[in-house]
């Protein structure tokens, strides 16, 4: 059995360190011989298999998805977690791993090339990221835990869509790259106009903001007719993308009703009609970083090792800012 790994893969094992460069070796070993070595996850098409880090030196514990097809495995992330109990299995496969029973998805199928695609769009971006802008790639956070997820389910009382649900696999959000002398120091992240993901935990503190706002607004409202009254927030929209990484008046939420993206402010600026899915928004920004001459919404600039794109300037700054190039 062919095992493949995406490069960026590879980039996260060097980062954690030799020894789980090497706990990667093995396993790809391992799952040449058995590709059903995994648990499925709640992803469709996604297997999951736990590597123990205690049984190589220099390594934590890893959780690494793949996806198997009949002629080929294809390993699509990886992250480290804490071990759960000490073991001395090399390979675990946890009942965390599959996260809370929320039924089969209507077309399993469907949802596994979204599932692909996103992870393919975001590989996309943080390959360029790494290659152009070193300081925003290292700003990104690592991929949060399946039980981090769960909670998150659990505190908001929505199910996470499966596509939302791998690019948290991927990355817990983004912290952006501030303390650039004489630059506007409100940090930049790495999405169009400076925005950045939202970690897991601004995720939660920043919905139950807004549905505490909309609690307030609905008593308020309460002997209006219907039609007149305000909706400040809906339950089923998970805040995703802030406007800076320390700036979350505005930004893009995810309507987990429709699969559209939508937008916020506090300054009650007019929604616009966000007719991205999180997968066409992601792969239009990587489509920017690819071929920034064709870019249309925004344009990439570095500053230094920082991605730091033009409308996101405050004031033009000549000999700072230089456009990325293809």
């Amino acid at each position: 059995m062919k095992v493949e790994i995406q490069p960026d893969v590879r980039d996260t094992a060097a980062r954690l360190g030799a020894g789980a460069a090497y706990a990667l070796k093995v396993l790809v070993g391992r799952l040449a011989d058995d590709p059903d070595l995994g648990r499925p996850s709640q992803l469709p098409g996604i297997l999951t298999a736990t590597v123990d880090g205690s049984m190589f030196e220099d390594c934590p514990d890893l959780s690494v998805g793949y996806i198997r097809e009949p002629d080929r495995v294809e390993i699509r992330f990886l992250r480290a977690v804490p071990a759960p109990e000490p073991s001395t299995a090399p390979l675990q496969d946890p009942d965390e791993e599959l996260g809370p029973d929320h039924g089969q998805p209507a077309d399993p199928a469907a949802v596994a090339v979204v599932v692909r695609e996103v992870a393919d769009a975001w590989q996309r971006i943080t390959r360029q990221l790494k290659r152009d802008a070193p300081d925003s790639w290292a700003a990104l956070r690592v991929g949060a835990r399946p039980s981090a997820i769960a909670a998150l389910e659990d505190e908001l009382g929505v199910r996470v869509p499966a596509e939302l649900h791998v690019l948290w696999l991927l990355t817990d959000g983004d912290d952006g790259v501030r303390g650039i002398d004489g630059v506007d120091d409100r940090g930049w992240g790495c999405l169009p106009g400076g925005a950045a993901l939202m970690p897991l935990d601004a995720v939660v503190d920043h919905y139950r903001l807004k549905m505490d706002a909309q609690t307030h607004q609905e008593t308020l409202d309460a002997e209006l007719p219907e039609d007149d009254r305000v909706i400040v927030w809906k339950a089923t929209w998970i805040p995703l993308i802030s406007h800076s990484p320390v700036d979350r008046t505005s930004g893009l939420y995810l309507d987990t009703a429709t699969g559209h993206l939508g937008r916020w402010s506090r300054y009650h600026e007019p929604p616009g009609d966000e007719l991205d899915t999180l997968v066409t928004y992601l792969e239009e920004v990587a489509d920017m970083l690819e071929a920034p001459a064709l870019a249309t919404r925004d344009r990439p600039g570095l500053i230094g090792g920082a991605l730091v794109w033009l409308s996101s300037l405050r004031e033009p700054l000549p000999g700072r800012w230089q456009p990325l190039t293809d």
